[in-house]
């Protein structure tokens, strides 16, 4: 609309053209505050409809959230499983190589362990026996066999209490 008025000034003489350039500007301005008084009353009468689809809109997003997050959480929770199960099962083969190692260690030292010891007795039983029975096919009595005896293990702190 202002073109259209700084088209016709142009065309027509100057005292006009400035009356017809003054009109233009204050019936565009007017046309504005009009448009404005409009989207206000626009605003006002839609407002509660635009209010009520963003609250729909947000709903919806925080459903999908929910959703998205209950899902990575789930996934998370699945992978924290599955590394405690690898690690579960690292550890047990560490221990083994650690019992494996001191096992070696201790049989170069020459210590028995509780199943060579577990032998040699069985061993000693079976000769006990053996000559037991050779002594009673010759006829000879067999002396008194002592039976099994559990040795309680003396308790090291009382020793230390004895030495002060």
């Amino acid at each position: 609309m202002l073109k259209k008025a700084k088209e016709a000034a142009a065309q027509g003489n100057a005292t006009s053209r400035s009356k017809d350039l003054a009109q233009a500007v204050l019936d565009s301005s007017h046309q504005i505050w009009l448009a404005g008084v409009g989207a206000f009353v626009r605003a006002r009468q839609e407002g509660g409809k635009a209010f009520e689809s963003l609250v729909q809109q947000g709903e919806k997003l925080e459903q999908r959230t929910k959703l998205a997050a209950a899902e990575t959480a789930g996934a998370a929770s699945a992978k924290a499983k599955e590394m405690q199960q690898m690690a579960s099962g690292t550890w047990e083969k560490l221990e083994q190589v650690f019992e494996d190692r001191v096992a070696r260690a201790l049989g170069k030292l020459g210590v028995y362990t509780q199943n060579d010891v577990q032998k040699l007795a069985d061993r000693v039983e079976r000769l006990s026996e053996a000559v037991n029975e050779l002594l009673n096919a010759s006829g000879t009595r067999a002396p008194a066999v002592a039976k099994k005896k559990t040795t309680a293990r003396k308790n090291p702190a009382k020793k230390v209490a004895r030495k002060r």
